[in-house]
């Protein structure tokens, strides 16, 4: 699903280069359960990134799906995000303002969705991840672990066939990252890949193949 071949990123700082990722080689296969691993630095962010489309490699090849991005447009890549790929962030990115259905229901208003369908499978998404008597309630009225299940939910809600999860227990207590480590879990099981990156070693635990990056360089990407 996932091949990357010699990826590198490289910043520019004044007359400075700043080499993020060096020479990135990794294949990714469809359903599977993976945690990218490394301390704060490493590089896992701006890989996931990559991977994401939400950033582009300064060299090198991304292919998702026997599809090279390398060479796309901003437009074309945004589109692929939208129909392939959910993302789940550590600080959640909930409209403080919406309901946890508004939330849900917000990426399928890029992606020209009509509204009744839109609301649908926003309830479908939040019954899934178990919030179906709280989609009437804002941020502030969620505990933390109810609010990346909403977060879940968004991810969800386009049917993507690859979830992204950036540090997702990160502001969770024990219990609660537990609770969305098994949602995870269960959501590999229905073949969508998942792909965690984290520094927490219990977390990667978790996953069924761990890889670990250094200094910008994968040292470890064992099956």
């Amino acid at each position: 699903m996932i091949t990357l071949e010699n990826i590198t990123k490289t910043y520019h700082l004044g007359d400075m280069e700043v080499p993020i990722l060096r020479g990135i080689d990794l294949q990714i296969e469809a359903s599977e359960y993976v945690s990218i691993m490394g301390a704060s630095g490493s590089g896992k962010s701006t890989l996931m990134n990559i991977m994401g489309c939400l950033d582009q490699p300064t060299a090198g090849r991304y292919c998702l799906n026997d599809r090279e991005l390398t060479t796309l447009t901003k437009d074309e890549l945004a589109y692929i995000r939208n129909q392939q790929i959910g993302f789940v962030f550590q600080q959640f990115n909930l409209l403080p303002r919406a309901t946890a259905l508004e939330n849900v229901m917000l990426p399928m208003v890029y992606g020209g969705i009509p509204k009744a369908e839109r609301q649908i499978r926003a309830e479908a998404a939040l019954t899934h991840v178990g919030l179906r008597d709280r989609m009437a309630n804002r941020p502030s009225q969620l505990s933390g672990g109810q609010q990346q299940r909403v977060a879940i939910a968004r991810a969800l809600v386009n049917q993507p066939a690859i979830l992204l999860a950036d540090e997702p227990t990160g502001a969770l207590d024990t219990h609660t990252s537990q609770e969305v480590m098994n949602l995870f879990h269960e959501l590999n099981e229905q073949a969508i890949t998942v792909i965690v990156i984290t520094h927490e070693t219990e977390v990667a635990a978790q996953t069924k193949r761990r890889i670990r990056i250094q200094d910008g360089q994968i040292v470890d990407a064992s099956r």
